[in-house]
């Protein structure tokens, strides 16, 4: 196999796991497996980005998304207790019609989109990309208040999540 095949089933392989791993996170009714199908969702991208050459942004991604974020995740999900929620069989009439709606429109826009071919030539990265000091320098120049803005929501989130389980007890 040459390194062009393997690379493309590389790409297979990664695209069917995080293709699948997100169907199961908005399919699944338990928080619990949504939450380790988002860290396999996280990983495949890691995957991903080990492909286009971007071994920073991979190990990034591994550390901060599929380790950090998924601990949180899991945790103000445990900490909420949300059994007695996802056992309730009341859910609205206005999603039971609309999913199945926009599910289609979406499909309508992607197949379009896949039909009419390559909208422009493919972008090969910069010489830089996704090493740790081009990833610095957007972070901390370009992209710092947002990523600070980022941080005291997550924050916020968690609060609030304590918040609520406290009331329950």
């Amino acid at each position: 196999m040459s390194g062009g095949a393997l690379e493309a089933a590389a790409f297979f392989v990664l695209a069917v796991l995080t293709v699948a791993s997100a169907l199961v996170v908005i399919t699944h009714r338990n928080p619990v497996v949504c939450a380790l199908a988002l860290a396999f969702h996280l990983v495949g991208i890691a995957g991903l980005f080990l492909l286009l050459g971007s071994q920073f942004l991979a190990l990034l991604q591994v550390i901060v998304y599929a380790g950090a974020i998924m601990v949180l995740i899991l945790f103000v999900v445990m900490l909420l207790n949300l059994g007695e929620e996802t056992r309730a069989g009341s859910h609205g009439r206005i999603q039971a019609w609309l999913a199945p709606v926009l599910a289609l429109a979406l499909a309508a826009v992607l197949g379009k989109a896949v039909l009419s071919g390559p909208a422009q030539a493919a972008v090969t990265p910069g010489s830089g990309y996704g090493t740790a000091g081009t990833v610095g320098q957007e972070l901390f120049a370009r992209f710092f208040y947002p990523f600070e803005v980022l941080s005291l929501l997550l924050v916020a989130a968690m609060i609030g999540a304590v918040l609520l389980a406290k009331k329950r007890v």
